[in-house]
């Protein structure tokens, strides 16, 4: 699925009001963790404090990936591949899990600034949930009459408010910094679809989500 359009996204003025509401989702897909400072990284790849990721930061196996909320292909992976890459490798400390959003339809935005102003450990869970419901939201692979019904109807699930949700999907207060985020990804990886996957710097373009395990266990046996 090729890249249409950057949509950046977030809305930092938002999070210091909206962080107190208590907003939560009904289930967790994972705990969060988020990297302890800007920079930090290795050979082909730096992580920053916005980042969303899982497992242990100090594994010596980093996987990135690069994924669009209304990606049918991503939504895929995370239904019918994450699960097992999460509980093989990612929960026992083997790899260290960085997620970025890479927007290529404008509801990737708006999608993507509702999960950043949830609690930070909410934020797996409701990607989660939109790539579970892409049919009820997202106008761009399915016929949705009403996109942005669709998005209330996945925040009112998170516990936002009508109002709580359109602030946030019309913030653009940190434009600049995620198309930051999406601009260096296509100047240091090349970036032209979703999902893409970054092993320890090494782009995997085109990669079978059939072989991603095989990647991780080559990258792990040269540790």
């Amino acid at each position: 699925m090729s890249r249409k359009q950057i949509y950046v996204v977030l809305g930092v003025l938002l999070l210091a009001v909206l962080g107190g509401l208590g907003w939560y989702l009904t289930s967790d897909s994972g705990g969060t963790a988020t990297a302890a400072a800007s920079g930090q990284g290795g050979a082909g790849w730096v992580i920053t404090p916005k980042d969303r990721t899982m497992g242990n930061k100090n594994a010596k196996v980093v996987l990135i990936e690069y994924a669009a909320p209304v990606c049918p292909h991503c939504a895929r992976f995370n239904m019918e591949f994450f699960p097992d890459i999460k509980k093989k490798y990612i929960d026992t400390g083997k790899i260290f899990y960085i997620f970025r959003v890479y927007p290529i339809r404008p509801d990737d935005g708006p999608a993507e600034k509702l999960a950043s102003c949830l609690p930070e450990d909410k934020y797996f869970s409701f990607i989660d949930l939109l790539f579970r419901n892409q049919p009820k939201w997202d106008g761009a692979e399915y016929p949705v009459t009403d996109d942005h019904a669709g998005l209330l109807l996945m925040a009112r699930i998170a516990g936002m408010s009508a109002e709580q949700a359109d602030a946030c999907m019309s913030s653009k207060a940190e434009d600049e910094r995620i198309n930051k985020v999406a601009s260096d990804g296509e100047a240091r990886y090349n970036l032209t679809s979703t999902p893409t996957f970054i092993v320890n710097g090494v782009p995997k373009n085109s990669l079978p989500f059939e072989d991603l395990s095989k990647v991780l266990d080559t990258e792990l046996a040269k540790k």
